[in-house]
């Protein structure tokens, strides 16, 4: 009974994901996601919303709808392998987003929907990963009940670098270095002595013919990480210049 989720609705479901042989390769007795966010798979972002509260329902999910081409490691699928979900929607309820979090809820979201975007990003889905990582800093910039402590404050703004610099490598994933590099400058505003994000804009830069700025950059990373061979041989093909072209 009651109203089906709408879109930007938050549900909770109970889950089990079997496979044909009936070995059981998934139990959640509860899920809470958003349909449409891409934090779970498409059988689960397709099926739930047709369903109403207490409702229990079976969904035969297509390799595609379920874990994809590849499969999964964790839970243990096998490649290209359907599962029969069965389903029970707990709960619907107005979406986190828009609303007043503690600090430690929009840590938590934070966390839930960068780590679904590196299952994405692991599997060569990099449009859908970059989607999560946009997701998660969405959470962790959204409206809270009360100021963080100096120990949130600090985790906050680790979960928004690690974010963008996630963000990045999906971008270039993409082929958008333009993107990627944003993404590095807006992790080097929050945290300016980042390596990893100092190393990466140094290498756009450098791809881009700003040697000058490139060099700067990844002198400041190689003071952070001396002993870092990527960074010594990205200085080092700077110091070369240019190659002329072949004859």
């Amino acid at each position: 009974g009651g109203p089906r989720p709408l879109p930007g609705q938050e549900v909770s479901v109970k889950v089990l994901g079997a496979l044909e042989d009936g070995g059981l390769v998934e139990r959640d007795p509860r899920l809470i996601f958003v349909p449409g966010h891409g934090d779970v798979v498409q059988a689960l972002e397709l099926g739930v919303p047709t369903m109403q509260p207490g409702e229990v329902s079976f969904f035969l999910a297509a390799f595609p709808y379920a874990y994809g081409r590849p499969g999964s490691r964790e839970p243990d699928v096998p490649p290209e392998a359907p599962l029969l979900f069965e389903v029970t929607l707990l709960e619907v309820r107005d979406g986190p987003d828009p609303q007043p979090l503690p600090p430690a809820v929009r840590l938590r979201l934070g966390s839930q929907r960068r780590e679904r975007g590196n299952f994405h990003f692991a599997r060569g889905d990099f449009a859908a990963a970059l989607r999560s990582y946009r997701l998660s800093l969405r959470a962790l910039d959204g409206p809270i009940t009360a100021p963080p402590g100096p120990e949130e404050e600090e985790e906050l703004r680790e979960q928004r670098v690690k974010c963008l610099n996630n963000c990045a490598a999906a971008e270039l994933k993409l082929g958008r270095a333009e993107e990627a590099l944003a993404a590095c400058e807006a992790a080097l505003r929050i945290s300016p002595d980042n390596g990893r994000a100092l190393l990466r804009r140094g290498q756009l830069l450098a791809e881009q013919g700003r040697d000058a700025e490139a060099a700067l950059v990844l002198r400041r990373a190689l003071e952070l990480d001396p002993a870092s061979k990527v960074i010594h041989t990205e200085l080092s093909r700077l110091a070369e210049g240019p190659k002329p072209p072949p004859s």
